[in-house]
């Protein structure tokens, strides 16, 4: 028989349904919800620095600079995914990178859509985007950075939580008390012949909390001090990784990579990239660059 779904903390992931609204054949998940909300929450945050302290930057180049922002990450967040995680699929299938259509076994065409996003790669896209809008603009682009990035991390708590809600990127086998069971875990058999998934950590919560909630109250600590100026997005780097490492040893590997560098995962290996740069940019701030009268 099925598996049994009580109202429990152990089993909250049988009560979250990941669309949030469906009007007809249209499904609006928790998950793209909670992407906008979280770069809404960024934005006000940033907007409320503007009208309460003194800047060099205008609120229209807040607005421009989101354009920017917006399909650095999604252009970037994807093709990370892609080269990071997946390479050896979409080596093979280059036109489902972008196409959200695929080929199904009788060689017809079906609608696959596009999942598969990389943090690293999103962040990397935000980064060029950037530099090219702030240089275009004569910003000094870490000073930019100084005013957005204390931001960030609270809108990246919402992307997590988006991850909880979609019931996906969960955490390792573990018997600790707040563990969780998810449905579409199908490790040891399905759920649908009475297979109980097994426990697991929440990991998509402890990012949230780790990489979101103290990430931002730290960061928004340290947003004004003197010594930390054209150096935010350095600490921002560092503390992202450093608390990112740490909880990788609670989430499970992707599957169709596993552990890449002993036991180390993906994201580990890219998150001392992170700390390795940011480390160098502590110490070695950019250079003024002028503002445009």
């Amino acid at each position: 028989m099925p598996v049994t779904a009580p109202f429990d903390w152990e089993h909250i992931q049988w009560h979250l349904d990941p669309v949030a609204i469906q009007l007809g054949p249209l499904a609006v998940r928790w998950y793209g919800l909670m992407y906008a909300v979280a770069f809404g929450v960024a934005y006000w945050l940033v907007t409320r620095r503007l009208k309460r302290e003194t800047w060099e930057i205008s609120r229209d180049h807040v607005d421009r600079l989101l354009t920017w922002a917006v399909v650095g990450v999604l252009v970037g967040g994807r093709i990370g995914y892609v080269l990071f995680y997946n390479w050896g699929y979409f080596s093979q299938h280059p036109l489902e990178i972008f196409f959200p259509f695929g080929s199904d076994s009788e060689g017809g065409v079906r609608f696959t859509g596009i999942s598969g996003m990389s943090y690293h790669g999103g962040l990397a896209g935000f980064a060029i985007g950037h530099i090219l809008f702030s240089l275009r603009n004569r910003i000094n682009p870490m000073r930019f950075a100084d005013l957005i990035i204390p931001a960030i991390p609270l809108g990246y708590m919402f992307g997590r939580f988006g991850n909880f809600l979609n019931g996906e990127l969960w955490g390792r086998v573990t018997d600790v008390a707040w563990a969780i069971r998810f449905p579409a875990d199908t490790s040891l058999g399905s759920p649908l012949n009475g297979i109980a998934p097994p426990l697991r950590h929440p990991s998509q919560l402890y990012e949230a909390l780790g990489e979101g909630l103290l990430m931002w109250a730290v960061l928004w600590a340290l947003k004004n001090r003197p010594f930390f100026k054209g150096r935010m997005f350095a600490l921002y780097l560092i503390g992202y990784g450093l608390v990112r490492f740490a909880v990788e040893f609670t989430r499970e590997p992707d599957t169709q990579l596993g552990f890449v560098l002993g036991s180390l995962s993906m994201g580990q290996v890219l998150c001392s990239t992170m700390i390795l740069v940011g480390a160098t940019l502590l110490f070695f701030p950019a250079r003024e660059v002028p503002v445009r009268g």
